[in-house]
């Protein structure tokens, strides 16, 4: 008999309309949970209900970088559900793809920090401050990156955003566990999601074989359902006692000068007789 991993809690998760956060509202709600689906995309955000069923979920119009707006997806699914116990803080924007540091745009920066670190910093308040006053011991998971890890992962006000969003997980871990609320964040590699097949200007096929061609792991393409499965982890009682955790997804990437390993390989070094 399949165990339902999430059966009877209530769980949002923002930017849930396409990409990770639409693999991971699918997985959430698969896996026993009632699902508040946030977004700014209202028609891919009305459809991924339909598709899991209205009866397991709701869409609620999020823009994460109004504070307000958070608070209110969060009073909803209060409201409609009497509790909150997952939220998973996914939405999250690239900036532009193109412009290195000497071209570093400062309203441009500003919308990546407004997204992807004030609006992970008021997303984890929320649901926190939800689930205190209602003793519930739940579970904060936000999405960072491998370039949380390293430089070179993508525009430097992304990198940045992302190395602050491991900042924000470890601190609230530490003030938060008082109440017995997780705090922790999922670290994936490159995933050709509509965001980065925006950005590159890529088909999400060739966006795949770019990431698979410098990935230190082969044979297996990383893909938004792997994410998903990794934040399902966190957001689970299988990790019961795991919090201010970063679980890299990314085949050993970050653990390995990749790129020497590469050339390394090419040149016959490190095979197997």
């Amino acid at each position: 008999m399949t165990t339902l991993r999430l059966e009877g809690k209530v769980a949002i998760v923002t930017g849930a309309a396409s990409g990770i956060g639409e693999a991971a509202a699918r997985l959430f709600a698969a896996n026993g949970a009632t699902v508040v689906v946030a977004d700014i995309q209202d028609r891919l955000g009305h459809e991924v209900v339909a598709s899991i069923g209205p009866d397991k979920s709701i869409y609620v119009h999020c823009d994460v970088t109004d504070e307000e707006q958070v608070k209110a997806a969060v009073d909803h699914a209060v409201s409609a559900y009497g509790r909150l116990d997952i939220m998973y803080s996914n939405a999250g924007v690239l900036g532009s793809p193109f412009a290195g540091i000497l071209d570093l745009d400062k309203q441009e920066m500003d919308r990546v920090m407004a997204v992807n670190v004030t609006g992970t910093a008021v997303a984890i308040k929320h649901a926190a401050r939800a689930m205190v006053a209602r003793g519930v011991r739940g579970s904060i998971v936000c999405t960072a990156s491998v370039a949380a890890h390293q430089g070179g992962h993508g525009p430097a006000a992304y990198v940045a955003s992302k190395h602050a969003v491991l900042g924000l997980v470890r601190a609230a871990a530490g003030e938060l566990g008082q109440h017995g609320i997780r705090v922790n964040c999922v670290s994936p590699y490159g995933v050709a999601t509509p965001m980065s097949s925006a950005a590159s200007g890529l088909a999400s096929e060739a966006v795949e074989g770019m990431f698979c061609a410098v990935a230190n792991l082969k044979g297996v393409a990383l893909r938004a359902g792997h994410v998903a499965e990794a934040a399902l982890f966190l957001a689970s009682e299988e990790a019961a006692y795991v919090s201010g955790h970063d679980l890299v997804v990314d085949g050993g990437n970050t653990a390995v000068y990749s790129a020497l390993a590469q050339l390394m390989s090419s040149a016959g070094f490190n095979k197997s007789r």
